[in-house]
């Protein structure tokens, strides 16, 4: 057995270890060794953050937090803009669209029957979806524009809430969204009965319950308390309530995804107010005199002769009731010009704004790119501003914050849709409107198999459209990519545009309209694209 050496240590009077003795030699622990050069840093001495869950950090912040989002949203052109901007480029103008996508081998379906039965849903969900009256509560709100309103609530409270009640409306019972500002959830906590900001759950962590704070028009709650406890799902499973938001482990709330930039924005709004106020104080005092003689003679000296000759009040007067003047009148430079002759030594000063200065550009442009990334933005989409950018940049920035909106629409509109969807449509197997194999029993036993969905938002945006379509058609050409993968991209449904084509042909062959000819066939189109291609490069 090899000799192991025992490590020797020297320690202090109070037995804390200043050194080991390696092959007899002392080795002291060095100061800049480990992570953050063990706090020797003087920018570390006052940045102490507690640790804690984040479900901590989101309650102690929440409220401020989503006030402050509100307030930016409603009083800042460009927060206002740029959330606009992100609910259409993952909402669209029209909404998600639904492409039901159920299971055939889990239904023991064929391919054709799976088609028609999709062909079914889809077209009844259209039906549902867009008109208020069926799928509102409050009868004023397509689905497509409470997707919209979910993806604004997430900007401003970084959660959203709805419930799904059942309403009696002209002699049908049926599911209808509702829509409540995320801070109608309480605040309330008590960890003894599992609850954490109004959200009760079970040992696991799953949401049982849901403590909403009541209103004089939320009649559907039928309570006279201040709050009402309302269950996460009914008897049968059958969602409740609808509450998104993306967060970590064990948080039970949402927050803003602003809240690391509110600061930020509070800056930007003060650096203008600063800018403009001190131009403005410059553009009024724009013009100084320098004289050795009394104020009042140099005063005199500004006005014409027959100003000094009339009887009305001089100048010594007008100095007296300068403080009121000054007090019920604006400072105004206007009126007509003229020129005045100066006493010996007096010298008039005209003075142009110094304000915005050089660096006042640059500085804003970096606090707008900070806004930009909080908001899941580039620089240039929130600000229409283009100025410098290229082509390649223009187009990684789209890439880079693609996957964001991807993300978003998943996680916030596809989830709030899906919910809906799922309900929606085991009330309409149930009431017969649409066919499935065992009725309502039947759906049930095969749910996870047969609500399958995607949704279908606005396609990526082009920097430019013609280079697009080549990328598209040589990964087709090397077998890379489908027909309805390029759908995909450019926000389209495959099943549509094939019935559109096929309607397209049938009509072109009974007028007699030839077909169109392929572009690598057409030799015109092909010099049209070979100029095209050179003036993009």
């Amino acid at each position: 057995m090899a000799n192991v050496t025992k490590p020797r240590l020297r320690v202090n009077t109070r037995g804390a270890v200043v050194g080991t003795y390696v092959e007899g030699e002392l080795v002291r622990p060095s100061h800049q060794s480990g992570y953050m050069r063990g706090n020797a840093s003087p920018f570390f001495f006052d940045w102490n953050p507690a640790l804690r869950d984040q479900r901590d950090d989101v309650f102690v912040s929440y409220q401020q937090a989503a006030a402050r989002a509100i307030d930016a949203i409603h009083n800042s052109g460009w927060i206002s803009g740029a959330v606009e901007q992100a609910v259409s480029a993952t909402v669209g103008a029209g909404g998600l669209r639904l492409a039901a996508r159920p299971n055939p081998q889990r239904l023991g379906w064929d391919a054709e029957k799976t088609n028609n039965w999709s062909e079914i849903v889809e077209g009844r969900w259209k039906e549902w979806s867009e008109r208020p009256f069926e799928c509102d509560a409050a009868g004023k709100s397509s689905i497509a524009q409470q997707t919209e309103n979910v993806l604004r609530a997430y900007f401003s409270h970084g959660e959203a809430l709805a419930l799904l009640p059942f309403i009696n409306r002209a002699g049908r019972r049926g599911t209808k969204v509702q829509l409540l500002p995320p801070h109608r959830l309480t605040q309330d906590t008590n960890l003894a009965t599992r609850m954490f900001q109004g959200v009760s759950i079970d040992s696991y962590g799953m949401p049982v319950s849901y403590r909403i704070r009541n209103h004089k028009d939320d009649f559907f709650l039928a309570s006279y308390s201040p709050w009402v406890d309302v269950r996460a799902r009914d008897a049968a499973g059958r969602p409740q309530v609808i509450h998104l938001f993306e967060g970590r482990e064990g948080q039970m709330r949402g927050i803003t995804p602003m809240a690391p930039a509110l600061q930020t924005v509070r800056q930007y709004d003060q650096l203008s107010d600063a800018t403009l106020q001190t131009a403005l104080i410059q553009a009024i005092f724009a013009a100084t005199i320098t004289s050795e003689g009394p104020t009042q003679q140099v005063l005199e000296a500004l006005q014409s002769e027959e100003e000094q000759h009339t009887d009305a009040p001089s100048i010594g007067t007008l100095l007296g009731a300068q403080a009121a003047w000054y007090q019920n009148t604006k400072i105004d430079l206007g009126g007509a010009s003229r020129i005045a002759h100066l006493f010996p030594g007096n010298k008039l000063e005209f003075l142009r704004s110094e304000q915005p200065n050089g660096t006042y550009e640059a500085f804003a442009k970096f606090l707008l790119r900070e806004i930009a990334r909080a908001l899941g933005l580039s620089f240039e989409t929130m600000t229409g501003d283009y100025t410098g950018a290229t082509y390649s940049s223009v187009r990684m920035a789209t890439s880079e914050n693609w996957p964001i909106i991807l993300r978003r629409r998943a996680n916030i509109c596809g989830r709030f849709l899906q919910m809906i969807y799922e309900a929606w449509l085991e009330e309409e197997i149930d009431s017969g409107l649409i066919p499935f194999d065992g009725g309502l029993m039947g759906f049930i036993a095969n749910k996870p198999a047969a609500v399958i969905a995607n949704w279908r938002g606005p396609a990526k945006p082009q920097a430019d459209d013609l280079k697009t379509a080549k990328a598209h058609e040589v990964y087709k050409n090397l077998r890379l990519m489908s027909d309805e993968r390029i759908a995909d991209d450019l926000g389209y449904d495959i099943g549509d545009e094939y019935e559109r084509m096929a309607r397209e042909a049938a009509l072109r062959k009974q007028y007699g309209i030839p077909d169109p000819v392929p572009v690598q066939d057409d030799p015109v189109a092909n010099a049209l694209l070979n100029d095209k291609q050179k003036e993009a490069a």
